[in-house]
């Protein structure tokens, strides 16, 4: 009878390590995000990319301000000859700057650069709440499809896809950005989710993520504690919860890994984060 217990007992570890196991997300299904925004260190194209490389990243998506641009179609160029498979690119339009016709300069001369590259890639894009201000739930959705559309045919122009990405406000909803897509059929767009824009969906994720998961193309990582945007990945009470419950619904990569904290150098927010998420499945 001891000798059975035993036996049933090393068989259950090691089902259980094995399920662990399973469980790991490996660094080939992760890339970096929010890595030139939040780069205190101000790298040049050629240093990031041997950054992303060193930490054994083979894909990234490229976030950037106006005063990256003068460098970006160089890193872009970089990335693709180091065999770092660009994922997307990042497109915030803003109610200040951007209308329906007429992008600002920032985002033509970005949707420039990804044409002179021929890079098939996917734009990320967001709309900034002061598109929304005043208007009802109709009015906003009827504004968001117009602008989308609108995207979405200078992205087919130069060979790109669009996906719609949860910032905040209006459009920062994803069952919003749901209706947006079901409004353009023919765009097949997709959503990018953000855990560091998501603790509002803690609580009903579960049910969220049924409807969200079959348009999601990629999902941010976040450690998410109640009161905190930015956290680390790991350390929170949540994420693991939430990536099992992504996983069970049939979602498995690709995984983004933050850098999105000021005043300390990205490489060390990467490496926290993805130790982060590695040892969430270790126990």
């Amino acid at each position: 009878m001891r000798i059975r217990k035993l036996y049933f007992s090393v068989i259950f570890t090691f089902l259980v390590v094995i399920t662990s196991c399973n469980q790991s997300i490996k660094t080939s299904e992760m890339y970096p995000w929010c890595i030139v925004a939040y780069d205190t260190v101000e790298r040049t194209p050629n240093q990031r990319i041997k950054m992303i490389k060193d930490l054994g990243f083979s894909k990234y998506v490229y976030d950037w301000r106006d005063k990256h641009l003068k460098d970006s179609k160089n890193e872009l160029k970089i990335a693709h000859e180091n065999n770092i498979e660009i994922l997307g690119v990042w497109l915030w339009l803003n109610a200040k700057r951007d209308s329906l016709h007429t992008l600002s300069v920032a985002n033509e001369q970005m949707l420039k650069i990804i044409e002179e590259l021929d890079l098939s890639t996917t734009i990320w894009v967001s709309l900034s709440g002061n598109f929304f201000k005043n208007l009802n739930h109709k009015e906003s959705l009827e504004k968001a499809v117009k602008y989308v559309d609108a995207i979405c045919e200078k992205a087919k122009k130069i060979n790109c896809k669009v996906a719609l990405y949860n910032h905040s406000g209006w459009f920062g909803n994803p069952l919003n950005e749901i209706e947006i897509i079901k409004a353009l059929p023919e765009h097949h767009l997709s959503l990018v989710y953000n855990f560091h824009h998501a603790h509002n969906d803690i609580e009903n994720f579960p049910t969220l993520i049924k409807q969200i998961a079959p348009y999601l193309s990629a999902v941010n990582l976040n450690g998410m504690k109640k009161g905190e945007k930015i956290y680390p990945l790991g350390k929170g009470a949540y994420e693991k919860e939430m990536i099992l419950t992504l996983r069970e619904n049939g979602f498995e990569g690709p995984w983004g890994i933050l850098g999105h904290v000021e005043n300390t150098d990205v490489k060390i927010i990467l490496e926290e984060n993805r130790n982060g998420l590695n040892n969430l499945f270790k126990n």
